[in-house]
């Protein structure tokens, strides 16, 4: 754990929020005013404490989301630019079948795609056989966390792939949307998700296969 992390736990979340947006302001300077920084921040904070079901961890987590935001709005307003193909990955709670999809495609696209992942309405936690049945494969997702739909992760996107969460996701002209029709793992045996993870790892295989069809 690093020096900011250990203290971001002793701090109030709002002196920690603070903190972050620092470290964020510095991060991103010519790039984004203060103004916006904050207030991506602070509606970071408050989207994940809305599903949260602890909140210790939250200023860590809202670190990830947020420079993940801010990297989307950049990329998206041509500011940052990215080498790779940008794959967003959307189901309801962002508890399983995104996250299985994400971390498969991050997993075999090796570098070669960039991969996100969120829920129409974010569960407080990943599906604990989800969380397992990618161990099986070497895959370690439990330092993922479900994350809400934004409309900045959206615009970053090259492709974006839906999993039964309906017309949740806005539509933007110039990018690829698909809906992968696969059963949601909630609530299901192990042995079930399996079967489901296997059958997102064949669409994700021949997803990468298009993107990259040299190196695939």
């Amino acid at each position: 754990m690093t020096a900011d992390k250990a203290l971001s736990g002793l701090l109030t979340p709002e002196a920690a929020l603070h903190r972050l947006a620092d470290r964020l302001a510095e991060r991103f300077t010519g790039v984004f005013a203060r103004e916006t920084i904050d207030r991506y921040v602070f509606e970071s904070y408050t989207a994940l404490a809305r599903s949260a079901s602890v909140t210790t961890h939250l200023p860590v987590l809202t670190e990830r989301f947020a420079t993940d935001r801010l990297t989307a709005l950049a990329q998206a307003k041509g500011a940052i630019e990215s080498s790779v193909c940008e794959v967003l990955f959307v189901c309801v709670h962002n508890a399983g079948r995104s996250q299985l999809a994400a971390a498969l495609l991050a997993h075999r696209g090796a570098g070669r795609v960039h991969v996100r992942s969120a829920g129409s309405l974010p569960a407080a936690s990943i599906d604990d056989a989800v969380v397992v049945a990618m161990a099986e494969i070497g895959i370690d997702i439990t330092a993922e966390f479900p994350k809400p739909l934004t409309d900045d992760v959206v615009r970053a996107a090259d492709v974006v792939v839906t999993m039964g969460c309906g017309d949740a996701c806005p539509i933007y002209p110039g990018k690829r949307y698909l809906d992968w029709q696969v059963r949601d793992p909630a609530g299901l045996t192990l042995g079930e998700v399996r079967a489901i993870r296997g059958q997102i790892d064949e669409r994700v295989r021949a997803l990468l296969a298009e993107l990259q069809p040299a190196t695939a």
